[in-house]
């Protein structure tokens, strides 16, 4: 209940305080950084038993890692933080810059870096580790929980085991969609025809971004509950030594 009112708050956020008054509230700030403190409580209180299990599995554990990783970036690329294709006419020389970015309801200090050899820029702000580390960790607590049940009922019990792995593999998908979707239109359209679609799903500007930000959250959280509450691990051994502490 309170993550909900939380997200209904940073919706409400824009209209609560319209104007540039927004920009540099600290009411923003705050909705921003709690979120992911809300989020761990949530999944501490009514799933920290099973995951506990679930990240004791070395391969699990380095499956999930991997996935968030890989999520991490995505999210970052797609958002245009980071990029390896240079516009024409920028700087020719390494430039290292500190400018204010809005990103999600307010205004960040981000650090921003080109490096045209590489060619590589990228920037990176105390709100963009927070919602995508936010979202790479519950992308990647969904794949980890998956790996645990695909590797704990290899043999036994296959056709649950697989109905549970697609619906949880539905949610992250679904949660992943819109950045993928606007930068397939990009390159088979072009800029002119992806714009709105950018516009929607990836413009920090867009009140649609947000709604798309929150969404992804509510439905990894969710899912992780669910899956926990519904749908328990066995309680066998996974054989050899995949199990391990590390």
């Amino acid at each position: 209940m309170s993550l909900g009112m939380l997200m209904g708050l940073w919706i409400m956020y824009p209209n609560l305080l319209p104007g540039y008054t927004s920009d540099s509230h600290p009411l923003g700030y705050a909705i921003v950084l709690s979120t992911p403190l809300f989020v761990g409580y949530i999944l501490w209180k009514d799933a920290r038993p099973v995951f506990k299990t679930v990240l004791q599995d070395q391969v699990a554990r380095r499956f999930g890692i991997g996935v968030g990783f890989i999520m991490a970036l995505f999210f970052i690329s797609t958002t245009g933080y980071m990029s390896f294709i240079l516009e024409d006419g920028g700087p020719r020389e390494v430039t290292i810059a500190v400018m204010s970015v809005r990103y999600q309801l307010v205004m960040w200090p981000t650090l921003e870096v080109l490096l045209p050899e590489v060619p590589l820029f990228f920037a990176i702000s105390i709100g963009v580790i927070t919602v995508v580390g936010l979202l790479s960790v519950l992308v990647g607590l969904n794949a980890a929980l998956i790996a645990r049940y695909w590797r704990a009922e290899e043999q036994a019990g296959i056709a649950e085991n697989t109905t549970k792995s697609a619906a949880i593999l539905g949610t992250c998908t679904c949660g992943c969609c819109g950045p993928l979707v606007s930068q397939i239109v990009l390159l088979a359209a072009g800029p002119t025809v992806a714009a709105p679609v950018y516009w929607v799903f990836v413009d920090a500007a867009s009140p649609f971004t947000s709604i798309f930000i929150i969404s992804s959250i509510l439905l990894f959280t969710g899912t992780l509950v669910y899956s926990v509450e519904s749908a328990r691990l066995p309680t066998h051994t996974v054989p050899n030594s995949s199990v391990s502490a590390d």
